[in-house]
């Protein structure tokens, strides 16, 4: 099926209380194929339009479907991956630089971002990619630490893992040698939208629901707009309470390890959050070269048909001082 791109538009709803609060936007199918975050905001909308739910203090933002060509094609992206190199771009080249060209904007009015993915591996549970410690540095400079570990803490889920600029940053560097003016260039691909809302000096999570088919994902993503929208006093309900310490699992992304050639394999079919022992053959390069894990941890984000220069596979370490900072 062919789809007229230009033909298609980018929807919003926003719902606003008579008290003061926060603005809130809340996003689905960033990723076409990502629908759980667009039932459940379909299912909030319903009960708030309805009168069975009400926004009283703040605002919420709901986008439904994020990228609706990814969406009307059933897959990943339309033309390019929306959740990298996400600015705002003079002359739009593709169909996810006129998504950004509507999206920075509207993402800079707002103080927070909930942003709602499903996963395509086989098996596994959900997950929240949590941002950067309070620092000044150039690489993410954040001052939300508090309220963002707060709110992850209560979406629902236990698993918690932080680093993605650091670990993607840091792969960069090796692959620009010192290059300056690449490595500016490399690392403002690494900026998807949980990137974007802290640079305009908001706050931001990603919530990865479950696999793309669970039912239950759905679930997942509904739970997490209830809690967000009772925690940051926007309704009316009793506050959600964090999930323990002694029952989270929290991450940081360490090192990612790229592909170099396209010969370079897997030993095994690995899924996000497989655990290695340090020592662990992970692959095996073109060459005959063994690939094993220089330290005990799990495995995140494998990609089998990533090409040549590209990430590969990241490995992450336990945080135990996540939420304690």
């Amino acid at each position: 099926m062919t789809f007229a791109a230009s033909q298609l538009h980018f929807k919003s709803v926003n719902y606003t209380g008579q008290g003061p609060g926060p603005r809130v936007i809340i996003m689905g199918a960033t990723h076409g194929n990502e629908t759980c975050g667009t039932q459940a905001i379909a299912r909030v909308m319903a009960e708030l339009d309805a009168g069975t739910l009400h926004i009283v203090n703040g605002s919420v933002t709901f986008v439904p479907i994020v990228n609706p060509l990814a969406y009307a094609k059933n897959t990943r992206s339309g033309d390019r991956n929306l959740n990298r190199d996400l600015s705002p771009k003079e002359n739009p080249q593709d169909f996810e630089d006129r998504v950004a060209n509507w999206l920075c904007p509207l993402l800079a009015g707002h103080d927070v971002l909930l942003d709602l993915h499903s996963f395509n591996a086989a098996h596994g549970e959900p997950f929240v990619m949590v941002g950067p410690l309070d620092n000044d540095g150039p690489l993410e400079p954040f001052r939300h630490m508090r309220e963002e570990r707060a709110l992850a803490r209560r979406l629902g889920v236990r698993r918690f893992v932080t680093g993605w600029m650091a670990a993607y940053g840091g792969g960069v560097q090796r692959r620009s040698r010192g290059n300056a003016a690449e490595l500016k260039t490399v690392l403002r691909y690494g900026m998807g939208t949980t990137e974007y809302m802290r640079s305009t000096g908001g706050y931001a999570l990603t919530l990865e629901c479950g696999q793309h088919r669970d039912p239950q994902a759905p679930e997942v993503a509904y739970r997490a707009i209830m809690n967000t929208l009772a925690h940051l006093k926007l309704i009316e309900a009793p506050e959600p309470q964090p999930i323990p310490f002694e029952d989270m699992e929290a991450l940081q992304m360490v090192v990612v390890h790229d592909k170099l050639d396209a010969g370079d394999q897997f030993t095994r079919q690995w899924a996000s959050f497989d655990p290695v022992q340090e020592g662990d053959q992970i692959g095996v390069r073109a060459d005959g070269t063994p690939v094993t894990a220089e330290f005990s941890g799990r495995i995140l984000f494998p990609d089998t048909n990533a090409g040549p220069n590209q990430e590969w596979y990241y490995l992450t370490r336990p945080n135990p001082q996540f939420g304690k900072e």
